[in-house]
């Protein structure tokens, strides 16, 4: 069985920074793509960033340059710096990761970590 658990939300003012992690476990043969998404209230859940096996990386518009996703593909973890963390960042973060268990890859979710940036 293989699962992913995020950690690092919390409580931060505006400006301020969080840095999320999220670990792998279980029987992985390959991770590809890793990735963060978001779901505010009321709104539906959006893609932050995503970074491939090779390091290349894709940002939401809203937080480039703001926000850094990176990896270590030796423990299949992946990291979200938060940087100048805006009030309408407040949301559930969630961790996906497309995990190869033995020949096809498929959709793996984290139970979310909240982030909440107060005014």
């Amino acid at each position: 069985q293989v699962q992913l658990v995020e950690s690092g939300g919390g409580l931060v003012q505006a400006g301020g920074s969080l840095r999320l992690s999220c670990a792998t476990s279980g029987s992985i043969r390959r991770v590809n793509t890793m990735g963060w998404y978001r779901q505010a209230p009321g709104k539906q859940r959006e893609l932050v960033a995503s970074i491939t096996s090779g390091g290349e990386t894709n940002y939401a518009d809203s937080v480039k340059g703001r926000f850094t996703i990176s990896r270590d593909n030796v423990e299949n973890t992946v990291y979200l710096q938060m940087n100048s963390l805006k009030p309408e960042d407040t949301a559930v973060y969630y961790c996906n990761a497309d995990i190869v268990r033995t020949f096809y890859g498929r959709d793996y979710w984290g139970q979310g970590t909240q982030v909440t940036v107060s005014s």
